[in-house]
This record gives C-alpha cells, sequence and structure tokens, in this order.
C-alpha cells in the first residue's frame, strides 16, 4: 500500500485537501499560494524515496514582520534519505530567523541559511557517527526558489534545476530559461572549478565507470551532508570501506555554498520549474516548458513526470504501462526518483508589495510513501 506522507497545512479550500495517490505517484494537481497557483507531483523509483520537496507561501521570517513570499524547496537526497529529510526539516526555519534578524532576503541571508543546515546536520553524524556510520555518507543536493517583493532568489547546491518559462511577446510563444547553476563534474566548465579548487591532487576528478565523479565516488561537487567528504574524521572505520579514502584530506572535497541568481521578475514570467535532477534526464529545458505552457494548469506537474516516464520507457524499447506495473527498487533501474513543483506567477500579484495571505505548507516525500 501506498500512503500520502505530504501534511499540508493552511486555512481551509483546495489548499488544505490531501494530495492523491496513484500506485508509486503522489500529486497535488492545483493550489494556491501568494503569487498564483502552484502544481506538485513525486514518483518513488528507489526502495526508499529519497527525494524531498516543500512550499511555503506566507511570512519569510520567523518574527512574522519581515517579507511575505514563496518558497520552494527540491532535496535529492543521495546514501539514505537523513541529510534530504534533515533539510527539509530545517532549512526554511534557519532562513526564517536569519531574514528576522536582518528584515529582508538576500544572498547572504540564504548562504548562512544553507551553511546553518550543513553544520548543524554534520553534528548530527558526529552524534551519531558510531551506532549509524553509514549516515557519514548521507547526503542531498539543495535547490531553493524565493519569490519576494518583485523579486526572484535562486539558490543550488548540487545538480536539481529551475527553469523559468517566458513569454516572447513577438512570436507569443514561451520559452526557457535555466535559472539555475548544476555542480555536477560531468559538465566540463564543473570539473574545472573542482580542480582549481584542489590544485594539489591530481586525482580529485576521476572517470569511473564512465561517468566523472570527485574522488570516484560522487557526481555533484556541492551538496548538504556528505560528512566523509567534508571532514576528514569520518573517512576511517566503521564508515564502510567503499566510502574511504585512501589518503587522508586537509580541506572539505565538497562544498555546501549554493550558487546564487537573482532576478526582478517581469511580467512576461509566466511560471517557474523546479525539479530533481530525474526530470531533467528524460526532458530538455524546452520541453519540459512546452508541456506547461501548453496544458492547463490543473495536473501539470504530474503530467511532467508521465512525459519523463514516458521518455524513460521509450529509451528502454518497452511501453510505459509496462514500466508503471515495475516495483520500487527495481524502478530505479529505469528511471530515477523524480520531484516537481511548477509555480505559476500572477503579474498582477507579483510587483504587490503589500500582500498576505494565510500560511501555506506542503512537504513532499518520506517514509509513508514506501
Amino acid at each position: 500500500m501506498v500512503r500520502s506522507c505530504w501534511k499540508p497545512s493552511g486555512d481551509g479550500g483546495d489548499d488544505d485537501v490531501r494530495g492523491k495517490v496513484e500506485g508509486l505517484l503522489w500529486y497535488k494537481d492545483l493550489g494556491h499560494h501568494l503569487y498564483g497557483e502552484f502544481s506538485m507531483a513525486v514518483i518513488q523509483a528507489n526502495s526508499s524515496i529519497e527525494d524531498r520537496s516543500q512550499l511555503e507561501s506566507g511570512p519569510l521570517s520567523s518574527d512574522y514582520m519581515g517579507p511575505q513570499g514563496t518558497f520552494v524547496g527540491i532535496y535529492d537526497g543521495h546514501g539514505g534519505a537523513e541529510a534530504s529529510q534533515f533539510v527539509s526539516d530545517n532549512l526554511f526555519s534557519n532562513l526564517k530567523r536569519f531574514a528576522a534578524e536582518h528584515q529582508g532576503i538576500s544572498e547572504n541571508i540564504i548562504k548562512r541559511a544553507f551553511t546553518e543546515t550543513d553544520e548543524s546536520f554534520l553534528s548530527v553524524v558526529k552524534k551519531q557517527w558510531l551506532s549509524k556510520p553509514q549516515i557519514a555518507s548521507a547526503g542531498s543536493c539543495c535547490l531553493t526558489g524565493i519569490i519576494c517583493n518583485g523579486m526572484m532568489y535562486i539558490a543550488n547546491a548540487g545538480d536539481s534545476r529551475a527553469v523559468l518559462g517566458r513569454l516572447e511577446r513577438a512570436t507569443r510563444e514561451t520559452y526557457a530559461v535555466q535559472v539555475s547553476a548544476e555542480h555536477n563534474v560531468n559538465i566540463e566548465t564543473e570539473r574545472d572549478e573542482v580542480r582549481s579548487r584542489h590544485p594539489y591532487d591530481s586525482q580529485i576528478v576521476v572517470m569511473k565507470h564512465n561517468v566523472w565523479r570527485v574522488k570516484g565516488l560522487i557526481q555533484v561537487s556541492r551538496s548538504l551532508g556528505d560528512a566523509y567528504l567534508k571532514k576528514a574524521e569520518f573517512n576511517r572505520e566503521p564508515l564502510p570501506q567503499k566510502f574511504r579514502l585512501p589518503e587522508p584530506f586537509f580541506k572539505p572535497i565538497l562544498s555546501c555554498e549554493p550558487s546564487i541568481s537573482t532576478h526582478k521578475l517581469h511580467h512576461d514570467d509566466q511560471f517557474l520549474i523546479v525539479a530533481s535532477d530525474g526530470l531533467w534526464e528524460q526532458l530538455s529545458n524546452q520541453e519540459a516548458v512546452n508541456i506547461v505552457s501548453s496544458n492547463p494548469r490543473n495536473g501539470i506537474a504530474r503530467k511532467l513526470v508521465k512525459a519523463a516516464l514516458r521518455e524513460a520507457a521509450k529509451k528502454r524499447e518497452m511501453r510505459f504501462s509496462d514500466l508503471q506495473k515495475i516495483e520500487k527498487g527495481v524502478r530505479r533501474h529505469f528511471h530515477d526518483d523524480i520531484s516537481v513543483i511548477v509555480v505559476f506567477l500572477n503579474p498582477k500579484l507579483i510587483d504587490n508589495t503589500s500582500l498576505w495571505g494565510s500560511p501555506l505548507s506542503i512537504k513532499g516525500g518520506g517514509p509513508a510513501i514506501s
């Protein structure tokens, strides 16, 4: 039995209704946030789902006196779900606390929230190290989007992706604008960046199983968690041998610092798609934008997930209906966990700095979905 583990909270209406479950797929077809509508969906592929996601709309500071806005997060876990769950539980509250101190949102506030969340998780790893050493190899990519006071902040550590759908008035077509930077060493520029940060380590990135990996272990160069690649004290027993490096290291190999882009929203900015890399492995930016712009909003996140699954089935020369019958765990050989949030932007609301809505919180992923 698959149960919904998403726990919406709000003031009633459609935002307060739990999502629906269809096999390994959870979806909330349509809800309302401060600046328009949204749609969410997640499909499980792993034996235990490692993706987490959330949407928060309302106060962006803990004292309720600061800015109002909408926050979205996609946390793609690896090595277990401990890190992605911790990020889901703590990142937004850390952001609100720092925003309250400074009465606003800024790049520095966002970076502080990432750093605080990462350091807090590494403290948990240290406490549990002897009883649960595998937690040192748990990590999470982390992509967040914040819409506030006519601005959009995108912060990313890892290889999830945010894509903006923007209307071209001359052609009346909607085109894709990628608004996040990715930290995957299969991208040549990212390999160069990692090598420049570790000039004395000729093996900082190596090809293994036909893909580039940091120290032959992991494809992403930035993440939250992954204590075993940030603190040398965990590079020893009882950490499983497959995660241990043969030589000591003297500075963190992975970074938790996000790449941040800031955009002043324009009336032609129609929607934002944020998703884990499981979606982008199957669909291009423009393909995803075309699907959103040419279909009804109701159920659009679910439609994106199913479009990705159809592509995954096509690559394996199998029918979509046959892919849907494959159980979790085995399903991972065909596609990854996929989490998608589509945030529609109402131009009449974007520039309104006096908006005040009831707080809304929706979180996705978790043990109850498995």
